[in-house]
């Protein structure tokens, strides 16, 4: 259909690029941004907010938090206001990276997510990046990525971008023991579309894998 939108989207393990190069490849392309991960912090905040231990979340409370995320169209993307609040002063803070994993895997929160996401396609035409974006929430977009890197590598990205310095290697070390535990949980819940194209980002720079994909982006959109 003419007004089909056109979607990458553009999935893999924690820590591997994902939505620093979505927003590149959106920013070259001329589309929207969207970021799965951002909406399953948003909620993970919402329920840390409304108080109590983790393990006595349940999925209707955490359901309930997530009656109180709201996703705003902008230009360059989608901005997440939880009530009146923006988002974006605690989606990054280390409690809600510590509990976003136990949120996620609940099937009714990731149906909740999945749908916010298909709702952004409204706008027209989409970059999206984090869990099941090119299997259960797209899976007829135009180009699929799957993005990976060695664990050590994406322990010292994550790392350096929670110190917003250089880290030492005992940092990266227990960062990328965070990592192992994070990607066992996420395992059984993500996995790359059998049509996806595997991108292996340990030795790229950014810029040089936002420009792989938007080369496969722009021979796909080419008409005839």
């Amino acid at each position: 259909m003419a007004d089909t939108p056109f979607v990458i989207t553009i999935d893999g393990p924690a820590a591997s690029g994902k939505s620093s190069t979505a927003r590149a490849v959106a920013l070259e392309l001329g589309l929207r941004h969207g970021d799965s991960g951002a909406i399953y912090r948003a909620i993970t905040a919402a329920r840390i907010g409304a108080g109590g231990e983790t393990s006595t979340w349940t999925e209707d409370s955490v359901l309930d938090a997530a009656a109180r995320v709201r996703v705003h169209p902008i230009p360059a993307g989608f901005a997440l206001t939880i009530g009146a609040t923006d988002a974006g002063r605690f989606i990054r803070s280390p409690v809600v990276t510590a509990n976003v994993s136990v949120v996620a895997k609940m099937p009714r929160v990731r149906d909740w997510v999945n749908a916010r996401m298909r709702e952004c396609a409204r706008y027209g035409g989409l970059v999206v990046d984090g869990r099941d974006m090119g299997t259960a929430v797209f899976p007829d977009a135009a180009l699929k990525i799957w993005l990976v890197a060695d664990a050590t590598e994406r322990a010292r990205r994550r790392s350096v971008e929670m110190l917003g310095r250089v880290p030492s290697a005992d940092e990266v070390a227990d960062e990328a023991a965070a990592l192992g535990a994070r990607d066992a949980k996420d395992q059984e819940q993500t996995q790359p579309a059998a049509d996806a194209v595997h991108i292996d980002t340990t030795l790229l720079k950014p810029d040089d894998q936002a420009a792989k994909i938007v080369a496969l982006a722009t021979q796909r959109r080419k008409p005839g």
